[in-house]
């Protein structure tokens, strides 16, 4: 008889330690009072759309979230601004994943700028790009104001405590779990908070 290795007995215990902790997150959620929007996802469509954000968005609607994406939660007709506006001013938390051509997009940091105005708590995920690296490219075409108003949503972000990864030497399912964890505890935190001060607005 063939008995199992140590690491597989090791992996097995993981495995079933992540799915207990999965499932007592998300028996926290099941009773909540649902939004038109949980987590807006602030990124850079042509970077990480069809990897770490779609694997995140599907991921957060597994644990009863609604987050909202663009591709998914917008249709033909829908004004672009104001559905976009709205969705930030309408939600509790922000996520924003930074990658390489995420500051060459007005949305991204018009979003972002909105976020950081808006006094919304936000999560960034660097996503092979280090926070240094981001920068608002000046080349006249963007006006002055919103160049400030970008820089100054930039420099709150690079502040901020959040994630990293690098796409080359990292495992897509490790940073989407770590990241679907981070977002559950705060919506959590921010919930119960409102609870015990319900006049707080997000």
């Amino acid at each position: 008889m063939q008995y199992p290795t140590t690491s597989l007995i090791m992996n097995l215990q993981r495995h079933l330690h992540r799915q207990k902790h999965h499932l007592h997150l998300q028996n926290q959620l099941v009773n909540r009072k649902v939004k038109p929007c949980d987590v807006f996802i602030n990124h850079r469509g042509t970077d990480t759309k069809r990897t770490l954000v779609n694997l995140l968005y599907d991921h957060l609607t597994r644990f009863n979230l609604r987050p909202f994406l663009d591709n998914k939660n917008m249709k033909p007709g829908d004004k672009l601004f104001d559905h976009i506006n709205g969705a930030i001013k309408s939600c509790k938390l922000g996520v924003a994943v930074f990658s390489p051509n995420y500051c060459d997009s007005y949305f991204c940091l018009h979003e972002l700028a909105l976020f950081m105005e808006s006094k919304k708590k936000v999560i960034p995920i660097f996503c092979d790009i280090k926070p240094s690296e981001l920068q608002v490219a000046n080349n006249g075409v963007c006006p002055e104001e919103d160049v400030k108003r970008f820089n100054q949503a930039l420099e709150e972000a690079k502040n901020t405590v959040g994630l990293t990864f690098d796409s080359s030497k990292g495992n897509w399912s490790e940073v989407v779990n770590k990241a679907s964890d981070t977002i559950i505890r705060n919506l959590i935190e921010i919930e119960n908070r409102e609870r015990i001060h319900p006049l707080i607005k997000h």
